[in-house]
């Protein structure tokens, strides 16, 4: 046990440490409303996209379009979106252990990683030297400065050139799909070559289209206008989950922080009480070595 004072600047070092978790708690709340709020409003809009996509989808060729296109994987290209700043959880290190797990899945092929976040970005740093001699940029960092569907919209079509011209025969987004402030669950999604996820009821199948323009034309519209919506729509996911997992972490802390301080009160106040019967001890002895 340290003495009074060290007991005493423990505690208001501690409390000082409530008052920022505190803080860093409800700017997160503040954030998660307006990312949790962007969520649940494209949400519907991608998932109607996906059925169309799915309909559209049933009546073509496996080779139409050259997003499609299956080939021999001998390069793999990996985004893992995780966040500039820590504080958060296991938010970030559950993304680049999902990303460790697939390069190990994809071992003796070329892998490239292309990180969305400062934290993935430092993981990873040294595995993106195939992106030099093509259009894509070193890291995604910034695009959360400004996350809008439009600065999403231009990486993505970079990175789908890089898929058309062959430098990249897959690539899997791994991200944080937000469920609520408190559950994140990690997707690794296949990118491209684009693959229309399977419905559960196939008599909901729509095939019988009359095609104006032409199929390849919708086509040629209609799966890259998927494929940055199912982008943006993982950034978002992304974010939503960084802030409710800050959250969930702050709250946490401060909790933890709180019922530290009330130990070291109770160990402060048996401190002091021992101190004070101890002086009163020496009077009395004193006293009576007096009297005798």
């Amino acid at each position: 046990m340290g003495s009074l004072k060290e007991v005493k600047d423990r505690i208001t070092s501690v409390q000082s440490t409530i008052q920022i978790t505190s803080a860093m708690k409800m700017v997160s709340a503040a954030k998660l409303k307006r990312a949790q709020d962007a969520v649940t409003q494209i949400r519907p809009y991608a998932e109607k996209l996906t059925e169309i996509l799915v309909n559209v989808s049933s009546t073509l060729d496996a080779s139409d379009g050259g997003f499609s296109v299956e080939r021999e994987v001998k390069s793999i290209l990996i985004i893992p979106i995780a966040s500039n700043r820590g504080l958060c959880g296991p938010f970030n290190s559950n993304v680049i252990k999902a990303t460790r797990a697939l390069e190990k899945d994809y071992e003796g092929c070329e892998i490239t990683v292309l990180a969305a976040g400062k934290k993935a970005d430092d993981a990873f740093k040294g595995t993106e030297e195939h992106i030099h001699g093509t259009t894509l940029p070193r890291n995604m960092n910034d695009l959360f400065n400004d996350l809008t569907f439009e600065n999403v919209s231009v990486q993505a079509e970079r990175i789908m050139d890089a898929f058309l011209h062959k430098q990249f025969d897959k690539i899997v987004i791994i991200y944080n799909q937000f469920k609520n402030a408190a559950v994140q669950n990690v997707q690794v999604e296949q990118w491209l070559p684009a693959v229309a996820p399977e419905a559960e009821d196939k008599s909901t199948f729509v095939s019988d289209y009359i095609f104006e323009p032409s199929k390849a034309q919708i086509v040629e519209e209609l799966i890259p206008k998927s494929l940055k919506t199912q982008l943006y729509k993982a950034f978002l996911d992304s974010y939503a989950s960084e802030h409710g997992a800050r959250m969930t972490a702050m709250h946490k802390a401060t909790d933890n922080a709180t019922e530290m301080v009330n130990d070291l009160k109770l160990v402060y106040n048996k401190a002091r009480q021992a101190a004070i019967t101890n002086e009163i001890l020496e009077i009395v002895g004193g006293a009576e070595a007096l009297s005798d």
